[in-house]
């Protein structure tokens, strides 16, 4: 059955996998996926949802190479939501609700009509190498399956452990076991390894609950979608999500439990997420606050199983049980399944060189959870650029790399390699110092022509981009060349309460006032007239407007990116107190009086300090 040599082997089929393996195999190369359960493609581990908070500029990254996350999370979406609205165009993140079985449907029929593309289910115990090169995989049974290249993506299954209490057990994720084996192959050939934790919380049924005592939390009255493909099309109805809080009670209950908890008996001592910490962290952490809010989520459209975000626990099943009960709308919850946190191997990323091929072992890549990082975007991205960067390996191409100032998926490797993580990483925009470049809505301008370059994103694709980025110029100008209707302005203006004006003047001027939006213009019939004959639509519109509005903010970007070059010579004072630094974020204290840096250039590597962080030092310093 493996007589033939495959092009690129996946080992795991989780989101990187998925994207890696669908990368390579339509690039051109015959490739494998090989996983522990085929029923569980792309299965949504932890909360049902895609996007949010910097992930969503990733997941439309990741479709504008010719990744497939952002169509199967419009094709299984039962709520749209876009974040931060209120917030600059910077910090605009598309998030979907999920429906769980739906998104895994999707996504293995998406791989089964791939092309070049092989699926084997077994676990995968060893590598086949040989001077220094990975040249294949070693099945559970023995089985030996040769490849030019092996991207292993397995996610929380390497020596996977399920904590619940003081129980444990083995486990990549709840009902399935752990991988074994591989974690001491590549221990043999001088990888260095870790332990991470992660957790997750209960799964209850939603017929136990009373949402009249939650607020509501409709999805957008107008949603859009992830994909700039027309494979997809917005959403027509949706399901709402609610949030609920803990409370005193609540908080008094579950600490009835922390001498059983392993997180702080000693049974975890592994790094959790920072960004996304249990119930019992929480409320340890920070003990003065009253309340914490939990989002109630559905996990589809046809089914009553809700997933209670913001209760991810591993104490015990009857302390959680009893702590939900008391949380307002719980009064009669029953469980699915308990919450649970699981620890893992993983491998420190500065292992790696930017394609995430390994320094060690050639035609190796690793991708994903395995990288220390959490997160399904933040794997998918991995994932897509180690399938495209084995595929260009076996052909013997420059891999391919995305800078800082080009992608969010950039900025993540960047900080991987460089930086390393010895916590799960999760990408925010605070990390991305070219944030206002990389908008969720340019991602397409900013991807799809490097992906086409490669083979990877279709003509068709490309030219809906070039069409795109033609529109929105023509608009551009004219609004910086045609003058206003001056009356229908001045009413504008006095109905906004802003600073009347006297004479005309041209639209990108009126557009740049900060109370000024491309919706105010509804009523200037000379602009509509030209946006409908020019079929300019409202997305087109919207970019323009960014670019107007906001084009002192991106030259004040750069700006302060050169800033960033020259901090090399830079020295911090041995004795300096960063506690004293109130716009410091916590972390960043932390971090600072752990590592004591000697130069800000030092600084500005640490994982989790970010450019705001360096510009707070900068000023303190006198710089």
């Amino acid at each position: 059955m493996f007589d033939t040599k495959y092009d690129v082997i996946v080992v795991g089929a989780g989101h990187a996998g998925c994207e890696a393996a669908a990368a390579a195999a339509n690039l051109g190369s015959k490739t494998l996926l090989v996983t522990m359960n085929l029923q569980n493609v792309a299965q949504m581990s932890c909360n049902p949802a895609m996007g949010g908070i910097a992930k969503g500029q990733i997941v439309r990254e990741i479709d504008a190479l010719g990744g497939y996350s952002g169509i199967v999370s419009d094709r299984s979406a039962i709520q749209y939501k876009m974040l931060n609205l209120s917030k600059g165009p910077a910090m605009w993140s598309p998030r979907v609700q999920s429906d769980r079985a739906l998104f895994t449907l999707e996504w293995r029929s998406l791989l089964e009509q791939t092309k070049l593309l092989d699926f084997y289910q077994e676990m995968i115990v060893d590598l086949i190498v040989e001077n220094n090169q990975a040249i294949g995989v070693i099945t559970s049974l023995g089985v030996k399956i040769y490849g030019q290249t092996v991207v292993l993506t397995n996610g929380t299954f390497l020596n996977g452990l399920i904590h619940i209490g003081e129980k444990n057990f083995g486990g990549g994720r709840a009902g399935e076991k752990a991988s074994t084996g591989l974690t001491a192959r590549l221990e043999n050939l001088g990888f260095i390894s870790g332990r991470m934790k992660t957790g997750t919380p209960p799964r209850v049924d939603g017929r136990s609950l009373d949402y009249n005592k939650m607020t509501e939390q409709p999805g957008d009255e107008s949603p859009s979608k992830f994909s700039f493909s027309d494979a997809t099309s917005p959403l027509k109805s949706q399901r709402s999500c609610y949030i609920t809080h803990t409370n005193l009670e609540v908080h008094d209950i579950l600490r009835q439990g922390f001498d059983r908890s392993p997180m702080f008996n000693g049974a975890i001592q592994s790094s959790g997420p920072r960004y996304c910490p249990s119930i019992e962290d929480k409320i340890n952490r920070f003990s003065e606050k009253s309340q914490h809010q939990i989002f109630v989520e559905p996990e589809g459209w046809n089914t009553v199983e809700v997933y209670v975000n913001g209760f991810s626990t591993s104490l015990p099943d009857e302390i959680q049980y009893k702590a939900l009960k008391s949380v307002k709308g719980f009064e009669n919850v029953k469980f699915f399944r308990p919450g649970y946190a699981i620890e893992y191997d993983y491998f420190p990323p500065t292992q790696l060189f930017h394609s995430l091929e390994t320094k060690l072992i050639e035609n190796l890549f690793f991708a994903g959870q395995i990288n220390g990082t959490t997160g399904y975007e933040e794997a998918g991205a991995q994932g897509i650029m180690a399938g495209i960067n084995a595929h260009l390996k076996h052909k013997e191409e420059t891999p391919f790399v995305l800078g800082r100032e080009e992608a969010y998926i950039g900025v993540l490797i960047d900080d991987l390699i460089l930086k390393g993580t010895e916590e799960p990483y999760r990408m925010f925009t605070s990390r991305a110092e070219y944030r206002t470049l990389l908008r969720q809505d340019n991602a397409d301008e900013r991807l799809t022509p490097k992906s086409y370059a490669l083979g990877l994103a279709s003509e068709e694709r490309l030219k809906k981009v070039e069409e795109k980025t033609k529109k929105r110029g023509a608009l551009v100008s004219y609004l910086k060349k045609t003058s206003f209707p001056l009356r229908a302005a001045q009413e504008l203006l006095k109905n906004k309460k802003e600073a009347p004006i006297s004479q005309t003047d041209k639209y990108a001027k009126l557009l740049s006032r900060p109370n000024i939006t491309r919706k105010d213009f509804s009523t200037f019939e000379p602009l509509q007239d030209y946006l409908t004959t020019e079929a300019m639509n409202d997305t087109i519109f919207e970019q323009a407007e960014i670019e107007i509005k906001y084009a002192g903010y991106i030259e004040k970007e750069k700006r302060n990116a050169d800033k960033l070059k020259r901090l090399e010579n830079i020295r911090i004072p041995r004795n300096f107190n960063f506690d004293e630094l109130a716009s410091l974020s916590f972390e960043a204290k932390e971090k600072l009086n752990k590592i004591r840096p000697d130069t800000l250039a030092q600084a500005s590597r640490i994982s989790g300090i970010n450019p705001s962080d360096i510009s707070v030092l900068l000023v303190s310093m006198g710089r």
